[in-house]
């Protein structure tokens, strides 16, 4: 019979078959990664024996290659001979007669010229390049030569110009001939910089035309730039968009110092025809050298432009050569690509910035010599408004259409900072009365702004400019992310326009009041983003207050509508945590202006403004949480202006002290309050302090023991409530505020009554700490004991000093340090019981 062992044995035998199996496994894993090293490591023929030599000497690493040696030598070898040739025809020239001028120049530069081909048929491309360097610098002295022998008498400047045409004509052409070599046509496109140039030079064609000439040049290099799409032309390519950049530039300044301060609209229609066309010229680059890439794609081909025309996966070049896409699974053929350049993403943009700057350039240039006062500022900003059509353009490149974008918003950035200082003026003007309160109403509401600032004669158009971009934020901006802050943008922007309006129209005084007043009331209701709303109101309210300074009724009136206005806009939740201090710090500012009014001294006013605190602890409980911290803040506030104001007269501040040791007890009821009860103790106390500085008592028991009393029986409470809680907490702050004043005062006093009364005090709070085992009163009351009989005893103790001899004094100090040293460590045992005995008490 088949032996079947039991589950327990036959789990045993299993788990130690799967370990050895294990490790067998865990060895042929070792020796198979053994294996392969030694045959990756393997090199093929027969192993070598182990060197066990020296180790070789390390060759040292060239630090350069050997085509850069050969381009040095050959750009050093090219210079010389340039040099030589200067040399020669500057200095040796006249030495030699007119053939043999001719004969040397003719067969040098004919040789020059000629030398590249033979070498380039040999491959020697690098000596090609450099020998027809060489060719063309000798054409150039050939020139220079031509002038001075045969045609000195001519103008130089336009001989430089018919010279440097036929230089760049005829290298273009040599360049063409042996399309091999590199360097003579970007030297035709570098020496066509100058024929334009040069000749509204020698034709004195004054600033206008230079400015014609350069901006002429430069969209000839900018259309090279965009058409020339070879790859064996990229050198072509990157000489024009430096030229176009370059000579474009210097253009674009003189033409716009032209436009700047041109003195009529003449000369400003002159020097914008020479703007229009090179915005178009920028804008027309930046489209072609952003393609029509899909919006968002980072990685688009530029198919003219001028940092090589590659891009992103998906993007293909329009003018370049096309290819199918391969079929699925084929491998896809190696293209000849550069890669991608950082300028194909910002180039773009930036061109169509540039582009769309110059045309609003031009625009403001014709408008600020035929619009009067500042209103040039406006007409260019409508322009750049306008301009924002422009980008719902069908096919609109993304790039080029956030270059558009840019430009607009940095027109209306710049409108922007120019109406700025109107709002300023009218912001902070009115704070200008609070050195001249009640000093008389001003004529107007401009007047009432222009304390201590000049008004601005560009009023108009800067409202203008601010109405403006307040109806572009909300009307033209449609982002669902975006909508939000554009309409918050909006509203401050309609506020300043608003804030600014009746100092602009010089309206009445009362009528600037009633306005101001009439916008903090809609701006409090704006639907739009309350905390927005809310901060703007409360600083039109502010500057409304500071406006009001300069007449008392409307000082008093104001005060009191906002008051009211605020007080009503508390109930709204959105609005407490806002308009409930202010509405507090209105009612404050009211009391003390209705003092002033009525003719009372500050301490009388000070009870009326008592009213605002009351008037806080009361609705705080009522508001929410985010508002109630900051109703209480505004409480506190007043409530030291009214100490403030009654500080002058005892006592009344002991009267409003009193009044807000109330309040802050009232506070203290509340359960998330409680430790309000600590400052209306403080006040209750200060209070009568107060009270008792007024009626001029001198003894300090009459102030401490109101303090005392309480203090102890709280600590007695306390105690009752929790037994745990030491002597120290409970009665320790009550003792020390009666016993330590009157021992300070027994020092100073020399009747018998106080020393009695404070001994008597002291062996009584002595005794009860001994009854109860209770440190503090043992302490405090047996230190106080102990220096009033040292106080009463010091004078008998003087006239003892001076009746015992001199040597007395030092003897008995011998004598005590003896009696110590023989009983110290009785001494310091009983210094530990009694240690012991006062740590067992509580």
């Amino acid at each position: 019979m088949t032996y079947l062992p039991p589950p327990a044995e036959e789990l045993r035998f299993l788990d130690a078959e799967l370990r050895r199996l294990d490790a067998h496994r865990a060895q042929l894993l070792a020796r198979r990664a053994w294996l392969v090293s030694v045959l990756q490591s393997a090199a093929p023929g027969p192993a070598a024996p182990p060197f066990t030599g020296p180790a070789p000497a390390t060759v040292p690493r060239p630090e350069a290659s050997a085509p850069r040696v050969q381009n040095v030598l050959l750009v050093l070898g090219g210079v010389l001979l340039t040099i030589a040739a200067m040399a020669f025809t500057l200095v040796s020239w006249g030495h030699l007669g007119i053939a043999g001028r001719a004969a040397v120049l003719g067969t040098v530069t004919a040789a020059a010229l000629a030398a590249p081909v033979p070498l380039l048929r040999r491959g020697l491309r690098s000596t090609a390049e450099s020998v027809a360097g060489l060719g063309l610098a000798l054409t150039v002295l050939d020139g220079y030569a031509l002038h001075e022998a045969a045609l000195a008498d001519t103008d130089g400047t336009a001989y430089a110009a018919v010279a440097a045409t036929v230089l760049a004509g005829a290298w273009a052409a040599y360049g063409t001939a042996l399309g091999a070599l590199r360097l003579p046509r970007p030297a035709a496109l570098a020496a066509a910089q100058l024929p334009l140039l040069l000749t509204a030079l020698a034709a004195d064609a004054g600033p206008y035309g230079i400015s014609a000439a350069l901006l002429l040049t430069a969209t000839a290099d900018a259309a090279a730039a965009l058409l020339v799409t070879s790859p064996a032309l990229r050198p072509v390519r990157i000489t024009a968009a430096i030229g176009a950049y370059g000579t474009g530039g210097w253009g674009l300044l003189g033409a716009l110092w032209l436009s700047w301060t041109a003195p009529g609209p003449g000369a400003a229609a002159r020097a914008a025809a020479l703007l229009l066309p090179a915005s178009a010229v920028a804008v027309t680059a930046a489209w072609r050298t952003a393609g029509t890439a899909a919006p968002g794609t980072t990685g688009a081909t530029s198919t003219t432009g001028v940092t090589g025309t590659t891009g992103s996966a998906g993007a293909t070049s329009t003018t370049g050569p096309t290819h199918a896409p391969a079929a699925p699974g084929t491998p896809s053929p190696a293209l000849p690509t550069l890669p991608a350049q950082p300028l194909t993403t910002t180039l773009p943009t930036a061109t169509a910035l540039l582009g769309i700057l110059v045309l609003l350039a031009a625009l403001g240039g014709v408008l600020r010599v035929t619009l009067p006062g500042g209103w040039a500022v406006p007409g260019e900003l409508l322009g750049a408004l306008a301009l924002l059509a422009a980008l719902r353009v069908p096919g609109m490149p993304e790039r080029v259409r956030l270059g558009v974008a840019w430009a607009c918003a940095a027109v209306q950035g710049i409108a922007l900072l120019w109406a700025l200082p109107l709002v300023a003026v009218a912001l902070f003007g009115p704070f200008g009365w609070a050195d001249r309160p009640w000093s008389g109403r001003p004529a107007d509401a401009r007047d009432a702004v222009t304390v201590h600032a000049p008004w601005l004669s560009h009023s108009g158009p800067a409202l203008a400019v601010l109405g403006l971009l307040a109806g572009a934020l909300a009307l033209l901006v449609r982002n669902a992310a975006w909508r939000p802050r554009a309409l918050a943008g909006a509203a401050v922007l309609a506020w300043a326009a608003a804030l600014s309006l009746p100092a602009a129209l010089e309206l009445p005084y009362v009528a600037g009041l009633l306005v101001l007043g009439l916008l903090t009331a809609a701006v409090l209701a704006l639907p739009v983003l309350p905390p927005t709303g809310t901060v703007l109101a409360l600083v039109t309210s502010v500057d409304l207050a500071f406006l009001a300074l300069a007449d008392r009724t409307a000082t008093l009136t104001v005060l009191s509508a906002l008051t009211v206005l605020y007080a009503a806009a508390s109930t709204r939740p959105r609005f407490a945590p806002l308009t409930a201090p202010a509405a507090l710090a209105y009612a404050t500012a009211l009391a003390c202006a209705t003092g002033a009014a009525a003719g009372w001294q500050p301490p009388h006013t000070a009870l009326l403004v008592l009213v605002v605190p009351a008037v806080a602890v009361a609705v705080a409980p009522r508001l929410a949480t985010t508002a109630r911290g900051a109703c209480e803040v505004t409480g506190v506030v007043a409530a030291l202006v009214a100490v403030g104001l009654a500080v002058t007269d005892a006592p009344v501040l002991a009267l409003v002290l009193s009044s807000l040791g109330v309040l802050a007890a009232a506070t203290a009821v509340r359960p998330d309050r409680r430790s309000a009860g600590y400052a209306a103790a403080a006040l209750f106390a200060l209070a009568a302090w107060v009270r008792l500085a007024a009626w001029e008592v001198t003894a300090p028991e009459a102030y401490t023991l109101p303090v005392t009393v309480p203090a102890l029986l709280v600590g007695a409470w306390r105690r009752r409530r929790d037994p745990l809680t030491g002597s120290w907490a409970a009665y320790g702050p009550g003792l020390a505020v009666t016993l330590l004043p009157s021992l300070a005062a027994l020092w100073r006093d020399e009747g018998w009554p106080r020393p009695l009364l404070l001994g008597s005090a002291a062996l009584l709070v002595t005794l009860l700490g001994a009854r109860h085992r209770l440190r503090a009163p043992l302490v405090l009351g047996g230190a106080v004991l102990v220096l009033t009989a040292l106080h009463e005893l010091a004078a008998y103790l003087v006239q003892f000093a001076d009746a015992l001899p001199r040597w007395v004094p030092p003897a008995l100090a011998g004598l005590l340090l003896l009696a110590l040293g023989a009983t110290y460590e009785r001494r310091l045992r009983d210094v530990r019981r009694v240690r012991d005995v006062l740590g067992r008490m509580s």
